[in-house]
C-alpha cells in the first residue's frame, strides 16, 4: 500500500490559509479605515513663531517727575516721547512754573502735582499740550541716582561757580549724585527754564553715551530694580508689550535721543508756553 505524501499536501494547504489571511486582513483593514475604528486624527501643522517685529504702535509717552523734598527746589517734569521704529526718543523738560488754562481755570504744573500727585501732573500736560501721555514713573532721589548709574553718567558742560563742580567750569565726567545736584541746583540765572533745559538734555546725552548694546542685553534685569524704587502706573504687560522694541532700540540705534527746549515767555513768576511751540510739537511728534 502506497504512502501519503502528507508534505505535498501541507504546503499548498499552508499556502492558502496565508492568502485567506491577507485578504480578509486586507478587507478588514479597509472597512476599519472605512468605518474610522483605529484611525488616528492627523496631526496638526505646528504654527508658525511670530516674528517680533517693531511699528508705530510701540511709540510712547511717559512724564518723568522728580521729587526730592529735601532739596531746594520745585520738582522736575520731563516729558518723553520713544519712537522705537525710527529709533528716536525726545526729551522735553517742563518748567516747574509753567501755567496753562486747565478746564477754564488757570494752573501750575507744580500746584496741580502738589495737589492732586502724578496723573494730576499728567492732566496738566494732556490738556497744556493737547497730547495722551500714556504712562507716569515719578522719582526719588536714590532711584534717579540708580538710573544714572545703569546708565554710565555722563560727560556733560558745567557752568562755572556751581558748588561741587570745577570752579571755571567747562566740560566734566559726572557721576549719578552730580547728575542729581545739577539736575535739581535752584540758582540758574535763567531760573526754572534752565533747570528744565538741563534735566532734559542730560538725559538725552546720558542716553547717547550709554552703550547700547549692554542696556539691551541688561534691560530686564534694569526695569526689575528700577520698577519697585518708583511710583509709576507701568505695570508688567506694559513691559512685556514694549520690551524687544525698547531693546531694539538701544542695540541698534545710533544717537537715539534729542532734546527741546519749550519756548514761550516770562509774565513775572510764572512761564507761558508758546502755542506755535506746542503746536510744532504735537505735528512732528505725536501725528502718525
Amino acid at each position: 500500500m502506497a504512502k501519503k505524501k502528507s508534505g505535498s499536501i501541507a504546503v499548498p494547504f499552508l499556502l492558502t490559509i496565508f492568502l485567506g489571511l491577507l485578504i480578509i486582513g486586507g478587507g478588514a483593514f479597509g472597512i476599519y479605515n472605512y468605518l474610522g475604528i483605529n484611525k488616528q486624527d492627523p496631526l496638526d501643522e505646528p504654527t508658525p513663531r511670530a516674528a517680533a517685529i517693531v511699528t508705530a504702535e510701540d511709540s510712547h509717552t511717559m512724564l518723568f517727575i522728580l521729587d526730592e523734598p529735601d532739596m531746594k527746589c520745585s520738582s522736575t517734569f520731563v516729558l518723553m516721547r520713544s519712537n522705537p521704529l525710527e529709533k528716536r526718543i525726545i526729551f522735553i523738560g517742563i518748567p516747574a512754573n509753567t501755567i496753562s488754562i486747565i478746564d477754564g481755570q488757570q494752573e501750575h504744573i507744580k500746584s496741580s502735582y502738589e495737589r492732586g500727585g502724578p496723573q494730576a501732573a499728567v492732566n496738566f500736560v494732556n490738556k497744556c499740550f493737547g497730547i495722551e501721555v500714556d504712562r507716569y514713573m515719578k522719582f526719588n532721589s536714590e532711584s534717579f541716582r540708580k538710573v544714572c548709574d545703569i546708565l554710565g553718567g555722563v560727560t556733560y558742560f558745567v557752568e562755572p561757580d556751581i558748588a561741587g563742580f570745577k570752579k571755571e567750569g567747562g566740560e566734566e565726567y559726572l557721576n549719578s549724585r552730580q547728575i542729581e545736584t545739577l539736575v535739581t541746583y535752584p540758582m540758574f540765572s535763567g531760573k526754572e527754564v534752565q533747570r528744565a533745559y538741563t534735566a532734559s538734555s542730560i538725559l538725552s546725552s546720558m542716553v547717547n553715551q550709554a552703550d547700547g548694546k549692554r542696556i539691551a542685553e541688561n534691560f530686564k534685569t534694569s526695569f526689575d530694580s528700577v520698577i519697585n524704587m518708583v511710583t509709576t502706573d507701568v505695570t508688567s504687560v506694559d513691559y512685556k508689550n514694549r520690551q524687544y522694541a525698547i531693546r531694539n532700540m538701544f542695540e541698534y540705534g545710533s544717537s537715539i535721543a534729542d532734546f527741546l527746549v519749550m519756548d514761550g515767555e516770562a509774565s513775572n513768576d510764572d512761564f507761558i508756553p508758546s502755542e506755535a511751540f506746542l503746536e510744532d510739537v504735537r505735528t512732528i511728534y505725536f501725528e502718525d
